[in-house]
């Protein structure tokens, strides 16, 4: 069994080169039947390849895809066969490093699909192979390419706006997850998993292979391979430490219905029902005074010693500047429950 397929309608530049590819119906884990077609329609040997198919290609394999009763691949096939666009299909055997464009795209596609979660692919070495794009409102152009674009543009008579200038386009010119709500679509990337029931607001940001679970209100950054529980609320201008910078290698996450104030930050994955002040930003070597029940210093340890614990509040003493934590259960239990992990 493979472990991915799509029928992909992409972008190319003038050499010819894949800058993007949008897949309508992703599949994972794809079943043998539909992968035989491939072999026999489009000369497909095995391995992970993105193979660029003509239109009398697409109509054979839509026939094809027919006697296996895969309609709606079908309806898809026949559909792209009469594309003005280059048409790419991506068959991935394994889950293997990217080797090309269109596989990286259908790995983005996957996850903004819902059908695989953050961290649940290998993505490592895709920035080499995500062109730095102009996205327009005439699609992705190739920088190299743009200028020549925007005087064509101006010949004729029409205005070509650059929205951005990045890797990675919006999520949603690809995918509009079903259930959610996000009131600035530019702060959401294509690679995004959007859980249903999640509100993404103006201020609100989320990166590739990150997301949420669903019923999630966002009005901070969801750095790349942090992934919010359910019930969980971001306050204006937060943030998520991610892994890709700065030389952590902790994975950030934060547990079922947690607050993290507005401004605030974490360098910790927190556990369930975890509250951070607003304006408090925790890093793992955060020095935090651990009180009781009566507000006594039981032991002072780093952040990084009450990762994934539940039933915490982080604040910050506003007379001594002190960073604090108190516990729902008391902070002698979590003390113990600590060295008992040592």
């Amino acid at each position: 069994m493979s472990f991915a397929f799509g029928i992909g309608i992409g972008t190319q530049n003038n050499q010819g080169e894949w800058l993007e590819v949008f897949y309508q119906q992703p599949i994972m884990t794809p079943g043998r039947e539909l992968i035989d077609v491939v072999k026999t329609a489009l000369d497909y040997k095995g391995g992970n390849q993105a193979i660029h198919a003509t239109a009398e290609q697409l109509t054979q394999f839509a026939n094809a895809l027919r006697q296996t009763d895969a309609t709606d691949q079908a309806s898809l096939a026949e559909k792209a066969a009469r594309s003005k666009r280059p048409v790419v299909v991506t068959v991935l055997e394994t889950d293997d490093t990217a080797s090309s464009t269109p596989e990286v795209y259908l790995k983005l596609h996957l996850i903004s699909h819902r059908q695989a979660k953050p961290h649940g692919l290998k993505l490592d070495g895709i920035f080499g192979l995500l062109p730095n794009l102009a996205w327009t409102n005439e699609g992705a152009i190739d920088l190299n390419e743009l200028s020549e674009r925007q005087l064509k543009a101006r010949l004729d008579g029409r205005s070509l706006e650059v929205k951005s200038v990045d890797k990675f386009p919006q999520m949603t010119d690809y995918v509009v997850p079903k259930g959610v709500r996000i009131a600035d679509t530019a702060r959401v990337r294509l690679g995004a998993y959007v859980g249903e029931g999640t509100t993404v607001m103006h201020e609100g940001f989320i990166n590739f292979n990150a997301g949420t679970e669903g019923t999630s209100m966002i009005e901070g950054r969801i750095s790349a391979g942090v992934m919010v529980g359910k019930g969980s609320d971001l306050g204006g201008g937060c943030s998520t430490m991610g892994t890709l910078s700065g030389g952590g290698n902790m994975v950030i996450a934060v547990g079922e219905n947690c607050l993290i104030g507005a401004n605030a930050g974490i360098g910790i994955p927190l556990g369930d029902r975890c509250k951070v002040e607003a304006g408090l930003y925790i890093t793992a070597g955060t020095k935090v005074a651990l009180l009781d029940d009566n507000n006594e210093l039981v032991e002072i340890i780093k952040a990084r010693d009450l990762a994934n614990k539940p039933d915490l509040l982080f604040r910050r003493n506003s007379q001594t500047g002190a960073v604090e934590c108190k516990t729902n259960k008391s902070a002698i239990e979590l003390n113990e429950e600590l060295h008992a992990n040592n």
